[in-house]
């Protein structure tokens, strides 16, 4: 039986429902969904987790504070990674925490 994961990406234009994309392999059948910002990421996290998604791979563009919401939000219903810039080429060298302005912000 194939993994079911997903890989969701942060992009100021993303719109959840437009940008994405399924991959199925034999291994994984992977699902890919773009998002604009952190808060749809918790909403798009939420609704692979009741697809049965059980891993969900976080891009670059999350911070530490968006990783934490993510995982926060699925609840231990999949397990959450993120792959790791210092800060991201494609935000201006910054992190999606900087970028959305919720470094430092109370849990």
């Amino acid at each position: 039986m194939a993994l079911k994961a997903a890989f969701i990406f942060v992009a100021p234009e993303a719109d959840a429902e437009r940008d994405r994309a399924v991959v199925d392999s034999p291994v994984v059948h992977l699902t890919v969904v773009g998002v604009k910002d952190y808060q749809m990421a918790v909403k798009a996290a939420k609704e692979l987790v009741d697809q049965g998604v059980g891993a969900i791979e976080l891009c670059a563009g999350f911070g530490v504070e968006g990783a934490a919401m993510v995982k926060q939000a699925v609840q231990g219903k999949a397990a959450v990674g993120v792959v790791r810039f210092d800060n991201h080429p494609g935000f201006d060298f910054k992190s999606g925490d900087e970028m959305f302005n919720i470094c430092n912000r109370q849990r």
